[in-house]
């Protein structure tokens, strides 16, 4: 027979999946001999039941309640029901097994009615028991009915008006008269206020069961990657009352800062107040250091069981506590929440105070946190009174400010006058860069998290939120409008990279400085991972800083970037739009110069560390302009007719370019792209290898879903680099040619394509879109659709699909190293720097993962925590 409830004491620690964080903290502090009230938890299990299927509550939770309500009052020597002198209240508070701070719902003083009210008053006083009585009819008005709290306050703030005094100065006949009127409240809304305490206590449990579900407690869960389906557990415990009188009190302590992360109490507390007092803002509360002169022995006895807390969880602890007549309780303990820069400074100390090990402190911070630590967030009070405007996808991290601009131009032209500037557009594309470069942050209507503006967003650092179709942007008339409100060119707003929130206005950001703590930390990760950790750059600038965040080489320099700007797009327009072999040679000349100094600054640049550079991918009409402004530019430029120009633009159009014309198709269609591509890398690292820099350069060839593709594109490569080295005298030296498998065939004949490559290299953007038929820039459109139906669990271009995805790259691993067992492999698609996919590639078998350079500290990390689950397990 399953069992649905389990006292303070029947629980642990361990037990958070089923009795809630809450529930099994309470436990294991009453285990641990702490003073906490007696209580019992009804698990999360219960919860899903109930949801499912409310008759589960009569048919079989009912019974239990009552049974674990009779032990409570053998406990207590109180009683919950009846008019007994020895009155039992309870607290009912929800707990999941992941803490959800405000999310969810509790109620306290239940027990209370018309009568034991009376009684309490007679035990106590007046104002006390009627303080408990309006806070258990305004709570369960809102937990159970619904009904809005302000509509109590109001009603409370108009009887002290009336009366010319505060309600802890009514008579007796004027608190009843109170009570009357928030009953008539209930009355208003068609609702009665039950006087049965097991009545009440029924309908609380079910609605902290419902409260799992409300909204508040779904954006929470979805924000925090929490899963749905877990419940929350429902905590009954016997009440202490921190309002009795000037002895007593309440408070929230953490046991060091969570702001800085210093060692000592930080917190608050109020005398004569319930919890919600403290959190409410109804009364200023004092700083925990005060509580040492108001009540020392309190305070001493706090210091102690703080101790004996952090000690026993080895980590920081967010405290609940209340003190009845001088007497201390703790209501609550669980791991606090801390900014980035207390989270790496508590892991450090407390490895230093020999609480914790390296190993340990590796798995007490999230990358999540890295990423805060090397990128600038908003002030979080200035964050909660900003003007939302809408949401987006959080492309690239970050947080940032500026003057609104639609036009890569006018970014650079604001910025010129020294303005910080947001370049807002409905997508960028490659002649944008000079714009994008100068841009604070970038935001787009359309696209998704591989979209042109994020992938490069990401790797300059940049805050971007790309695909907000709430946003019309109309690049015409200058105007970005969300609902009824219409922004124009140098308003401002504020960009959240991490949440892929826009607010209006400024809003002031602050950018964390531990980079000393940072690297002692990661040093420690390198020492234990499996996987290696690269970059996706293509310019000097992104190599450094990959190199700089202690990427262990380049596992992904993609050439078309190499092509942004204004002279070198023309040249390749140049190239793309010729009409005979003169204009052809003159622009591949061109590009030959132009790549032959990228590839002898990068090669510099990464010194000793590998670095693979993949061949020109994606279609041609890519680099072409759209617009006929744009157009008719062109022509001038070219000398050619607008007209000619713009039907040459049309014919090189392609409807569905991700299975168009590039990759290995364009080199085997065009091979002189491919050549003078490959001869600008091996005349720069034959130049450097005279200089005495020893280099060896490492050839990515795309898009290959055949051997014979890979057999034709290799085989005029080796003959064009041959010809090379011939011509320059000298043997050849080292270098390889692999292949990128983003195809589903790919993975499938993977151990064919092992025969010809040197290694492989997993193109998850377009893996993905292969395989599940989604268009990586416009899934912005339909994915939270997906997610909030359940559909899907995830955004797949964010985190890797194992079960389909996944089971390709499973496969294509399998058959390559059936033919070379040391074959490398890495990723170096976006999901390479997800931590929620690295241990899943370190499952299968992967050598390294290649991501932006600014995701590299958080992947060294996560590949750390791979390697230290793995071993666990």
């Amino acid at each position: 027979m399953a069992k649905w409830i389990y006292s303070f004491e029947e629980g642990c620690a361990d037990d958070k999946a089923l009795l809630g964080g809450k529930g099994a903290n309470l436990a294991e502090m009453t285990n641990l001999g702490l003073p906490v009230p007696p209580g019992f938890t009804i698990t999360t299990e219960s919860c899903i039941e109930y949801l499912k299927n409310p008759y589960f509550f009569e048919s079989s939770l009912k019974e239990d309640v009552l049974k674990a309500v009779t032990v409570l009052e053998e406990k207590t020597g109180k009683y919950f029901s009846g008019n007994d002198s020895a009155l039992l209240l309870v607290s009912v508070r929800s707990g999941a097994k992941f803490s959800m701070p405000g999310m969810m719902d509790t109620i306290l003083n239940l027990g209370l009615n018309d009568l034991r009210t009376q009684t309490l008053a007679e035990q106590t006083n007046a104002d006390f028991a009627y303080n408990c009585y309006r806070r258990l009819l305004q709570m369960f008005a809102d937990v159970v009915y619904g009904i809005s709290k302000d509509e109590f306050d109001n009603l409370l703030g108009y009887f002290e008006r009336n009366a010319g005094k505060q309600a802890k100065d009514f008579t007796l006949d004027e608190h009843q008269a109170l009570i009357d009127q928030y009953k008539q409240l209930y009355r208003e809304h068609h609702q009665t206020f039950p006087q049965s305490s097991k009545e009440q206590l029924y309908a609380a449990i079910k609605a902290v069961f419902k409260s799992w579900n409300n909204p508040r407690a779904q954006v929470y869960r979805n924000l925090n990657n929490i899963p749905h389906d877990l419940g929350t557990a429902v905590n009954v415990q016997a009440m202490v009352f921190g309002n009795s009188d000037q002895a007593s009190g309440t408070g929230v302590v953490f046991t060091r800062n969570p702001a800085s992360g210093e060692h000592q109490l930080f917190g608050e507390f109020l005398l004569n107040a319930q919890g919600e007092d403290v959190v409410a803002g109804i009364r200023t509360p004092e700083p925990i250091a005060a509580l040492e002169t108001a009540l020392p022995q309190a305070y001493a006895a706090f210091q102690d069981y703080a101790k004996i807390l952090e000690n026993h969880y080895k980590d920081m602890q967010d405290i609940e506590f209340t003190i009845e007549k001088g007497k201390l309780y703790i209501l609550q303990t669980r791991n606090g929440k801390r900014t980035a820069k207390a989270s790496l400074k508590i892991a450090l100390d407390l490895v230093d105070e020999g609480i914790i090990s390296k190993k340990e402190a590796l798995q007490r911070v999230s990358p999540a946190t890295i990423s805060q630590l090397i990128h600038p967030v908003f002030e979080e009070k200035a964050l909660q009174d900003a003007p939302f405007l809408a949401q987006g996808l959080p492309a690239s991290p970050g947080a940032a400010t500026g003057e609104i601009v639609f036009t890569a131009e006018r970014a650079k032209d604001y910025h010129s006058l020294g303005k910080k500037v947001i370049l807002v557009r409905q997508e960028t594309s490659p002649e944008d860069i000079e714009g994008m470069v100068v841009s604070q942050a970038i935001v787009t209507s359309q696209g998704g998290m591989t979209s042109h503006a994020a992938v490069v967003a990401r790797g300059m650092g940049t805050c971007c939120v790309a695909g907000c179709s709430e946003l019309n942007i109309s690049e015409e008339s200058k105007t970005v409008s969300c609902g009824n409100l219409v922004l124009t060119e140098a308003d401002v707003i504020s960009v959240d990279g991490s949440s892929g929130r826009i607010y209006s206005g400024e809003i002031p950001t602050v950018l964390v400085e531990n980079d000393q703590e940072l690297q002692r930390l990661l040093s420690w990760a390198d020492e234990v991972a499996q996987l290696k950790v690269r970059a996706n750059a293509e310019t000097v600038q992104d190599l450094k800083t990959a190199i700089k965040f202690g990427a262990k080489g380049i596992g992904l320099a993609r050439t078309e970037h190499m092509f942004f700007g204004q002279e070198r797009i023309l040249e390749m327009r140049r190239l793309i739009l010729a009409d005979n072999e003169l204009e052809t040679r003159s622009a591949l000349k061109r590009l030959l110069e132009f790549q032959e100094e990228d590839f002898y600054q990068m090669f510099q640049a990464v010194q000793d560390k590998p670095m693979i550079i993949r061949l020109l991918d994606p279609p041609m009409h890519e680099f072409l302009p759209k617009d006929s402004q744009e157009i008719k530019a062109l022509a001038d430029k070219l000398h050619k007719s607008p007209e000619k120009l713009t039907r040459r633009i049309e014919q090189l159009q392609e409807s569905n370019p991700m299975l168009g014309h590039r990759g290995c198709r364009l080199g085997i269609t065009q091979p002189e792209i491919y050549k003078m591509q490959v001869e600008a890398v091996f005349n720069s690292a034959i130049k450097l290898s005279q200089e005495g820099l020893t280099v060896k350069p490492e050839i990515m060839i795309p898009l290959i879903a055949d051997k014979a593709e890979l057999d034709s594109v290799k085989a005029f490569l080796i003959q064009h680099i041959n010809k090379l080295f011939r011509h320059q005298g000298l043997e050849p030296f080292p270098y390889e040619i692999g292949t990128m498998i983003e195809l589903p065939r790919a993975c499938l004949v993977a151990d064919q394509l092992a025969q010809e490559a040197d290694f492989f290299s997993f193109g998850t953007n377009d893996l993905t879109q292969m395989t599940y038929g989604f268009s990586r820039d416009d899934i912005g459109k339909f994915i939270g659709h997906y997610k909030e139906k359940e559909i899907l669990p995830f955004d797949p271009f964010q985190s890797v699909d194992q079960d389909g995805v996944g089971e390709l790259m499973r496969i294509a691993i399998s058959k390559g190293r059936q033919v070379k067992p040391e074959l490398p492999i890495g990723i170096c698609g976006e999901v390479g720097g997800d931590p929620a996919s690295i241990p899943f590639f370190q499952e299968i078998g992967v050598t390294y993962v290649s991501c932006s350079p600014y995701r590299v500290p958080a992947a060294r990390l996560a590949v750390a925590q791979a390697a230290l689950q793995d071993k666990k397990s």
